[in-house]
């Protein structure tokens, strides 16, 4: 990967497989998740974000995915490993083996039992950025990390650490990305977090499209970021009104257990999100095969 130039286009995210008795790690069916998405094309692929439970995993479980999911793209694409620690110190160490084992980029979120300070959440930044050479997104989406980092913060974060190069954001709130756009005299590449954001970011002028929604819409998500760049609007709206009710849906109810259940509406048995997550019931799993069944989507494998 090209550490100065961003990364254009969709970035999928991946759920982490677990056994039928939620114990250990699917090694194949992490594989068959992996290659589920590289089938669309993505431009780039994320391992251990929110979608991935990397809040739900032990030590060795995320280095064990971490490692898989660089041996598995074997260099196809790029890869981004997330990262969310309450400490710097053991965000260091995972950035320092996300390094190790060949990962791209990292992206960064600071997660927080006490309220963190502009200064602190620079401090963490800064530390992790010491700690490899690999460009950072900072990430930014308060609703699962308690950390709220404002526009300006972002930005100061890019401008002033030499490898924090890219911003995420995922607030769901627009003007927050009009606000980046115009703190950073629309110099920093900026990515839509928000799937139900999706068309008004990328008109903003997004980079790229952060989800998990390749796991069960394939190539849909692709070709609305190609619509939108080659300036289709009409047909960029249309596709995305279409999906709409599919990316509300599992937001709704929680990445890991929606992306799991269509997952196995599609074909491929993941095993159910990690205790205390619940597996979707039945009359939602129900809600979203009809949704799923108007795309005409293949079986995966097929």
């Amino acid at each position: 990967m090209n550490s100065d130039a961003p990364i254009n286009g969709i970035i999928a995210y991946p759920v982490t497989p677990f056994t039928a008795d939620g114990d250990s790690i699917d090694g194949t069916a992490f594989r068959q998740v992996t290659e589920n998405l590289l089938v669309d094309k993505p431009s780039a692929i994320a391992f251990l974000g929110s979608a991935g439970e990397s809040a739900y995993l032990s030590g060795e479980e995320w280095r064990k995915c971490a490692r898989l999911g660089v041996d598995i793209v074997a260099g196809r694409i790029p890869v981004i490993v997330g990262i969310s620690e309450l400490t710097t110190a053991a965000a260091i160490a995972k950035a320092r083996f996300a390094a190790e084992v060949g990962a791209d980029m990292l992206m960064v979120i600071p997660i927080a039992y006490w309220k963190l300070t502009e200064t602190e959440i620079f401090d963490h930044y800064a530390a992790i950025a010491a700690a490899t050479d690999l460009p950072i997104m900072a990430y930014n989406n308060p609703a699962t990390s308690g950390v709220d980092m404002a526009p300006a913060l972002l930005v100061r974060l890019v401008r002033e650490i030499e490898t924090v190069r890219y911003i995420k954001e995922s607030s769901g709130d627009l003007n927050r990305i009009h606000a980046i756009r115009t703190l950073s005299e629309d110099s920093i590449p900026f990515y839509n977090g928000a799937n139900h954001m999706a068309l008004e970011v990328l008109a903003a002028g997004a980079s790229g499209w952060c989800t998990a929604a390749p796991n069960l819409l394939g190539d849909l998500p692709r070709q609305l970021f190609n619509l939108m760049a080659t300036g289709d609007i009409g047909a960029a709206r249309t596709l995305f009104y279409r999906i709409l009710p599919v990316l509300r849906f599992v937001v709704a109810g929680g990445l890991p257990t929606t992306i799991k259940a269509g997952l196995a509406i599609r074909g491929l048995e993941v095993g159910g999100p990690r205790l205390p997550l619940q597996p979707l019931p039945a009359a939602d799993a129900e809600t979203l095969s009809r949704l799923l069944t108007g795309f005409d989507l293949p079986a995966i494998g097929d």
